[in-house]
């Protein structure tokens, strides 16, 4: 058995093994270099250890750009985008003041929640209209 297809195997299942302990895809990639060093050295039976290591620097660098580049990102569109941003969820609510808006700032009832809103002073009961989501701070106009 030769040291360098085994070596290659080692790495190659450690590192494909390792990204289960570290996810992110980062040590899949590299794991896919060190097979592909596994077959380079099963076709190059000569090939010197210093060219092996070199080889597989190239090939982790270009296997982890190619991840970066067209898998990183492209996962699965949800079909509720604002499901865990709240605030965003209540644009375009329009709702009476519960507070009236004095320097700016106020509040309204949303279900069973009070939001602090800004926007320019008017008395409780207004209707206003959820503009834009800063935080926890919901931007109104008049309705």
């Amino acid at each position: 058995m030769r040291w360098d297809v085994t070596t290659w195997a080692v790495l190659a299942l450690a590192l494909i093994a390792a990204e289960t302990l570290a996810p992110g895809a980062f040590l899949l990639w590299m794991g896919f270099a060190a097979a592909a060093m596994l077959l380079l050295v099963l076709l190059l039976p000569g090939l010197p250890l210093l060219a092996q290591v070199a080889l597989f620097v190239v090939l982790s660098f270009l296997s982890v750009q190619v991840y970066r580049r067209w898998f990183r990102g492209r996962g699965r569109q949800s079909d509720r985008p604002l499901l865990n941003r709240r605030a965003e969820q209540n644009i375009g609510l329009v709702a009476p003041l519960e507070q009236a808006i004095v320097a700016g700032r106020g509040r309204i009832k949303v279900g069973d929640a009070f939001w602090t809103v800004e926007g320019p002073d008017l008395p409780a009961g207004t209707l206003v209209r959820v503009v834009a989501a800063d935080g926890a701070i919901l931007k109104v106009q008049e309705a």
